[in-house]
């Protein structure tokens, strides 16, 4: 059994900076979704104490020997790292489910062996990326060298807050940089126990920092002129005030994993209806839809969706609410209550607009606001605010097609192209669809991400720039520089 009682969960302070954990700067309350209940206070940073962060990390990649140092050497001590996270479950697990939508299930299972896994990937490629050698005329040898930005920023969203960090973090550090993250302000405590175990494994103070914050506190981060490069996961709108916040400043490169609104194809030649009915169930519902790749478009093929629908349904309804701290919890909160008024405001609207509840849509309980009813809406179309924004809650969109061609214009979205999942038994139709899909990462006959950290992610229009995990995403952390040496005797 892994349930807990919150109230046995010991907080840690509210910053991390330069190896130590301090409280400064106002307080604002942190509310846990599963009862909304105010749990603690946290302390924001203010704008000294963000630039005191930002020249403690500039003066500890500058004076410690983190990016100087063998990459082997750097690799040991992230490893040292990882292994420290993954011994921690029994402290990190109900630190990050007791604030979060996180399932202490999940966070026991996934979260944070998620999270150490993938330091220790970003870990092993210290010593395995760098320059070449460039072909150039005879007499001269041209090479590229691969050089630490300096101080990264990083800004964390609330759905996953220990995963998220470690995506931006992990290889960051491996390539050498300082970090200050600024998590979620909602979900502000795991990521500082983190840096506690980062001091534990022996890497340099300053080199890992913590700052809590709003988006004032972020814009800051990412206007400083010490920080070189911001690295950003949270919605599109947000992610374009970022670029702004950047080209305002220098110009600092960004990698923005943003909105989706990702649609699931399902075509009549499946082998098994109640496989794909519990995998595309689960896509919609996995933290509760508070997931950017969350497949909340249906695209079914016309022979096969009532009963698909029908099973999707049944499914739903045996979907367990409850406390983040309970083990049996299947259906996670919503993150707030204001984030249940938005889901069902754009719900409402879509059923004014001609869109019909088939399932769900509703507050769970009238007891109990943060949570939300897994949701079907039928009748709808890409003109219907349900089908065209990303809503971040567990409604489930359902439109039918005939043929492939349709079913490939249905997927197509104005805007968003962050992931798409496609279902059927014949090899050469999906082959044919995963070069036709818009979207940055395509899924056939699964959904979701798997533990191989070498396939990247990230977006296409204005689902983002860059990619988080594979090497794309430890060479965003690294600037290139040109050399070219000449060789020859001198004619003198």
């Amino acid at each position: 059994m892994t349930s807990f009682n919150p109230a046995d969960v010991r907080l840690p302070y509210s910053h991390f900076i330069g190896g130590k954990a301090i409280n400064s700067g106002e307080k604002m309350d942190v509310i846990r979704p599963s009862d909304g209940q105010a749990y603690a206070s946290v302390s924001i940073a203010d704008m000294d104490l963000v630039d005191h962060a930002v020249e403690n990390a500039w003066q500890a990649f500058k004076q410690s020997n983190w990016a100087t140092q063998s990459p082997r050497d750097r690799a040991k001590v992230m490893k040292r790292w990882a292994d420290l996270i993954a011994a921690d479950v029994a402290v990190l697990a109900p630190l990050e489910a007791m604030g979060s939508t996180r399932p202490i299930s999940a966070a026991t299972q996934w979260d944070i062996p998620f999270c150490a896994e993938g330091i220790r990937f970003f870990a092993e490629y210290a010593d395995k990326c760098g320059g070449e050698v460039i072909p150039t005329a005879n007499g001269s040898l041209g090479m590229t060298i691969t050089e630490p930005y300096g101080v990264i920023g990083a800004i964390a969203p609330w759905n996953f807050p220990l995963v998220m960090a470690s995506w931006k973090i992990a290889p960051a550090m491996a390539a050498g940089n300082a970090v200050v993250l600024k998590p979620s302000e909602m979900t502000p405590f795991s990521v500082v126990r983190l840096a506690e175990l980062a001091i534990e494994a022996g890497i340099p103070p300053g080199i890992f920092n913590v700052v809590q914050g709003d988006g004032l506190v972020g814009d800051a981060i990412c206007r400083h002129p010490r920080i070189s490069k911001v690295t950003f996961t949270g919605s599109t709108k947000t992610g374009a005030l970022i670029m702004k916040a950047c080209a305002e400043t220098g110009t600092k490169p960004v990698t923005l994993e943003l909105g989706g609104k990702s649609p699931q194809l399902v075509f009549d030649d499946i082998k098994n209806i109640d496989k794909v009915a519990r995998r595309i169930a689960g896509a919609i519902t996995t933290n509760a839809g508070q997931v950017c790749v969350a497949g909340s478009r249906l695209l079914v093929q016309k022979g096969i969706a009532e009963q698909l629908v029908s099973r999707i349904s049944e499914i739903f309804s045996e979907m367990v609410s409850g406390p983040t701290w309970q083990d049996n919890t299947t259906l996670s909160p919503i993150i707030s209550a204001k984030e249940v008024g938005r889901i069902d405001g754009v719900v409402q609207r879509t059923v004014q607009q001609g869109g019909e509840v088939l399932v769900g849509g509703c507050p769970l309980n009238k007891d109990n606001h943060f949570f939300y009813t897994p949701t079907i809406l039928t009748n709808v179309n890409m003109s219907m605010e349900a089908v065209r924004d990303e809503i971040f809650g567990p409604v489930l969109c359902v439109e039918t097609f005939e043929t492939e061609d349709e079913a490939l214009n249905l997927a197509s979205h104005p805007s968003y192209g962050l992931s798409a999942g496609l279902h059927t038994a014949d090899l050469n139709r999906a082959m044919r669809m995963v070069k036709a899909l818009e979207a940055g990462t395509v899924w056939v006959n699964r959904y979701g991400r798997s533990w191989d950290f070498a396939i990247p992610t990230g977006g296409f229009k204005s689902s983002g720039i860059g990619k988080d995990l594979g090497r794309y995403a430890y060479e965003a952390n690294q600037k290139t520089k040109s050399v070219l040496i000449d060789f020859t005797e001198d004619d003198e």
